[in-house]
């Protein structure tokens, strides 16, 4: 396991006769230095929010958990260094919305087959 990862749960997909929800559930876990992040983003929440993070043996529990579920993973230690600052619970900071938003945009186009490989890095914004 990379020791900077970040993780996306896929969305179950729609049954064929049905549209895909306007915002899917999705889940977004990291790890940074034996850290981990997940956030949680559902139809009708403002932003993402916090769900679970630890250290050590609990972040390898939250990764292995989320592999266990086809959760794909995603490097990036800068962000996971920003999200392990915001409380459990908690919506993240409207400075990072553009780099989760850019991120859930980009497996979105991965599960639709229009992207190929690893998500591209890009700059993160100062916490």
């Amino acid at each position: 396991m990379h020791p900077d990862a970040s993780v996306y749960r896929k969305p179950p997909p729609p049954a064929p006769e049905q549209e895909a929800p306007a915002s899917p559930r999705s889940q977004v876990r990291g790890v940074h230095s034996q850290s981990a992040v997940a956030l949680a983003y559902e139809a009708g929440d403002l932003a993402p929010r916090v769900v679970a993070k630890g250290s050590g043996l609990l972040a390898e529990r939250i990764i292995a958990l989320a592999k266990s579920h086809d959760v794909y993973v995603h490097e990036s230690q800068a962000l996971i260094g920003l999200l392990m600052q915001v409380e459990l619970d908690t919506h993240i900071p409207p400075q990072l919305y553009q780099a989760i938003a850019e991120i859930l945009a980009w497996l979105y186009q991965l599960e639709q087959g229009a992207v190929e490989g690893p998500y591209p890095e890009k700059e993160t914004p100062a916490g």
